[in-house]
Order: C-alpha cells, then sequence, then structure tokens
C-alpha cells in the first residue's frame, strides 16, 4: 500500500498515487456496499419518520467497511469504494421522507400500501439517478474549490487512513470516537444535563394603535428562549474540522434567530396565543414553534439568495469544468491522451444522455398524476432546471456543514412554492395539480440528498485517491438497490 502522494493534474496530494494500481471496484466491496446501503437505509428511514431527521450513513458505513474488508485483506480503495455505496442509501432516505408520505396525506392516494410501490420507486430512483448526474458535471469544481471545508468528508476520510496506518493516530481517533460515544449515550440517558434551557419573560405592554377615539389597543409581552449549547462531540468536532470563521457564522446565525428574530415575533404575537399565566413549558413550545414556521423560512430563503450568489460567482469555475467535460469526450472519441485517473467521470456523452432519459421517464410519471401533456412537461422542465440548481446547491452546503445537517427539507419547500406557483398559472388545480407539484417536489427533494451525499463521497475519494467513475457507477447501482427496497420500510 502506497503511503507517499502524488499531485495530480490540479496540483493536489492524494493519499493513493494516481499512477498506483490498486483493486477498487470489486465484487466484494460492491455487494458489501450494496447490504448496507439497504440496512443503513431503510434505518434511516425509519428514523426520519419517527424523528423527523437522518444521520449520514458516511461514517457507520466507513468503519463497517474497513471492519469486513480488512478481514479479506482488502485495499484501502475498495474501503472508500463499499463506503461510497453503503453511504447512498440514506440520502434516498432523507428525500423519500419528506415527500412520498405526503401523496398519502394530500389524500393523491387513497392508501398507503403496496399499489403504489412502483410509482414510489420510480419516483426514487429517477431523482437519485438525476442527483448523481448532476454532480458528475460539478464535481470537478466543488472538490477543487478550497473555500469549501467538507467537514463529513475529512473526517470519514480519516478514519480509512487511521485504520490504514495504525498506531498512535488511530488510537487517537478510536479514542475518540469512544469518548464522544459515551457522552453522547450518558447525555441521552439524562445521566447529566445535555442542555439547559428557560424561557424569561417580557413584561407586558398594551400598545396603542391609531389616533384618538376608537384606538386599538394591542397587547405585547412574550419573551426570550435562553439555552446553553447542548453538549454534542459531533459539533465540537464539526467545529474544529470548518475552522473558527464558519464556526462563528453559525454560532452567529443561532444568535440572530434566537436573540432576535423569535424574542421580537413572540413580543407581539406571544400574547395572542398564550395567556400571560401559562406555564413555562408553554412558551417554549411556542417558542419552537415560532422557530420552525417563521423564522427558519426566514433562513432558508436567505440560505437559497446566499447560495445561488455564490453559485453565480463560481459561473466561469462551472464553465469550465464543464469544458473540461466535453473535451475529454472529445479526446477520448480521437483516442488522444485523457485525464489521469483520479480526475476520470463518467464520460460526459453517457451522462447527458443518462439526463435525458431521466427527463423522459420523470415526464411520464408526471403525466401519469395531472393527465395534462402540458403541465407534465411543464413540471418536467421545472424539475430539471429546479433539481441541478438545488443539486449545486445542496452540494455547496455539504461543502460547508456536512451532510448531516443537510437542509433537504428547505430545498424541498423551495420546490414546491415554485411547481405550485407555475401550476397554478397553467390552470392545473384541484388533485391532479396537487400530484403534480408533489411529483415536482419529490424528485428534486431526492436528487438533492442524493446530489450532497455523493459529492461529499466524492470529496472523500479526492482526498484518498479514489478513480470518480468508479464511485459514481456504484453509486448508480446503490441507488437502484436502494430506491427497491425503500418503499418497504416507508409503509
Amino acid at each position: 500500500m502506497a503511503e507517499n502522494t502524488q499531485a495530480s493534474g490540479t496540483g493536489y496530494q492524494s493519499y493513493v498515487p494516481a499512477e498506483t494500481t490498486m483493486r477498487e471496484f470489486s465484487i466484494r466491496a460492491l455487494l458489501l456496499g450494496l447490504v448496507m446501503c439497504v440496512i443503513l437505509g431503510a434505518a434511516n428511514a425509519y428514523l426520519g419518520l419517527k424523528a423527523g431527521m437522518t444521520i449520514a450513513a458516511t461514517y457507520p458505513a466507513a468503519v463497517i467497511g474497513m471492519a469486513v474488508l480488512r478481514v479479506m485483506n482488502g485495499s484501502l480503495l475498495e474501503e472508500n469504494f463499499a463506503r461510497t455505496v453503503g453511504a447512498i442509501g440514506e440520502s434516498i432516505a432523507a428525500g423519500a421522507v419528506f415527500t412520498i408520505p405526503a401523496f398519502y396525506i394530500a389524500g393523491i392516494w387513497k392508501h398507503f400500501d403496496s399499489s403504489h410501490y412502483l410509482v414510489a420507486t420510480a419516483i426514487m430512483f429517477v431523482g437519485s439517478v438525476l442527483g448523481i448526474l448532476f454532480v458528475t458535471i460539478l464535481r470537478r469544481v466543488m472538490v477543487e474549490d478550497k473555500e469549501l471545508p467538507f467537514p463529513e468528508s475529512v473526517a470519514a476520510s480519516e478514519i480509512h487512513k487511521a485504520g490504514r496506518t495504525g498506531g498512535t493516530g488511530a488510537k487517537y481517533l478510536f479514542s475518540a470516537m469512544g469518548l464522544g460515544g459515551v457522552i453522547q449515550a450518558l447525555g441521552q440517558l439524562n445521566f447529566f444535563a445535555a442542555a439547559w434551557e428557560r424561557f424569561i419573560k417580557f413584561t407586558p405592554l398594551s400598545l396603542s394603535l391609531g389616533n384618538g377615539t376608537g384606538n386599538t389597543a394591542v397587547q405585547s409581552g412574550g419573551g426570550a428562549l435562553i439555552t446553553t449549547p447542548g453538549v454534542s462531540p459531533a459539533y465540537v468536532g464539526v467545529g474544529y474540522i470548518i475552522g473558527p470563521r464558519l464556526s462563528a457564522l453559525n454560532f452567529s446565525g443561532g444568535i440572530l434567530s434566537w436573540g432576535l428574530f423569535v424574542p421580537l415575533l413572540l413580543y407581539f404575537l406571544g400574547p395572542t396565543a398564550l395567556p400571560a399565566n401559562a406555564p413555562q413549558s408553554a412558551w417554549i413550545a411556542l417558542s419552537y414553534s415560532v422557530w420552525l414556521t417563521l423564522v427558519r423560512p426566514i433562513a432558508i430563503g436567505g440560505m437559497l439568495f446566499s447560495a445561488g450568489y455564490t453559485l453565480y460567482k463560481m459561473r466561469k469555475s462551472l464553465s469550465v469544468g464543464l469544458g473540461r467535460a466535453i473535451s475529454d469526450v472529445k479526446k477520448s472519441a480521437a483516442g488522444g491522451r485523457v485525464e489521469i485517473r483520479t480526475e476520470q467521470d463518467l464520460d460526459f456523452r453517457y451522462v447527458g444522455g443518462g439526463v435525458i432519459l431521466a427527463g423522459i421517464a420523470t415526464f411520464f410519471i408526471y403525466n401519469f398524476f395531472a393527465q395534462n401533456v402540458a403541465a407534465a412537461l411543464t413540471a418536467t422542465v421545472v424539475m430539471l432546471i429546479t433539481g441541478f440548481f438545488f443539486a449545486a446547491v445542496s452540494g455547496y452546503l455539504v461543502g460547508i456543514i456536512g451532510s448531516s445537517n443537510n437542509p433537504v427539507s428547505g430545498l424541498t419547500i423551495s420546490t414546491l412554492l415554485i411547481a405550485a406557483l407555475l401550476m397554478v398559472v397553467l390552470g392545473q388545480t384541484g388533485v391532479a395539480g396537487v400530484a403534480a407539484v408533489l411529483g415536482v417536489a419529490a424528485v428534486v427533494c431526492v436528487a438533492a440528498a442524493v446530489a450532497g451525499e455523493m459529492l461529499q463521497d466524492l470529496k472523500v475519494g479526492h482526498i484518498l485517491g479514489g478513480t470518480p467513475w468508479k464511485m459514481q457507477v456504484g453509486d448508480l447501482l446503490g441507488v437502484f438497490a436502494g430506491s427497491a427496497v425503500m418503499f418497504i420500510p416507508l409503509m
């Protein structure tokens, strides 16, 4: 196993040199990855329905893959490949739990049973494929951007490195994992208070609106929810990896949210929602409700604007990356030189053809719901445009905060609003219109979730020296297996 590093075509020093021949895409690594994909995906689907959130499968997939393949004398790149395939199932679940049950809740499906298996599976598979293909186009730009720390990718790559080098590095890594697990478990079992919170009420006031007689008196008051940062080893590790600047930005967002927006809204809205003598628990619940329904959408809007602006600034880099992909196709067709191993993506012709085929499949899905060719065609175009944009946004956010904190639900809400407005403009209302809107949101949601996870794994491969096209093909096989079984835990 080569431990020296070699600069790639971009000047980056990968852990495994680009010219090193090492077993990577093997049957055993693929089968292990597929098993982990199904199991971790199903577990996260259950967790998502139960708790409203999923947990990144990158770390457990890395540890399990490393443990199993080390027994078989597997290589580092086999471990990387197995982890890549194994982790993608969680992202399918993350996209599915926010959208697929909505068809039943909205009354589109009268029963949430196996009769809708094919439609749900098609939505998940098409969205997953689009997410992988979109990220394939964006990979070169995103993984080489020095402004994106990719905290979870760095952590996952260190797990693989420590497993290979052993010694002090491995002891530190696994000791920290054990200590973090113990602290987290003790907090969950209430051996100590992982966080402290208390609602502090403001002095009630009566504000008079208007002049003269007939003024309207408005009660104000409310208060502020004061809470300590939660005891979370995971967040401490993420903060260390992303550095003080990005950590300070995240902390500032929390202060702005809970120190300004929530108290300000409670000051005017609180007295109308709760009586002055309401208990602490009621005010705390109202604070979280205000944050979830009012403040969080404000943050999502700011996030989308800033991500869009960032992508606009990256337009030259994106065009250069696309140009390099097209250039590789021309060189390959002419029998000329192609990129080194660590820079080889899926052939751009296959990527473009895959996007077209996925778009056609999506059109038939939407037409099945809307029973209107014009509406289905419009929904397909909207899905492709928003899907690519939100895949890029998802990848960018994963590069900053990791896939565990990727706000997939926020991206879904934004897609719902765009699709709903277009359906209204087209006159597609009623049950068919709602179904078409949910169809757009479901595909885009799954695509964004898969895109974020795929880019995170590609960054790990970039660090370790994996071959991009092999990881992309492995994930295509993974999303096929994951989509085929994901509807079962959703029922």
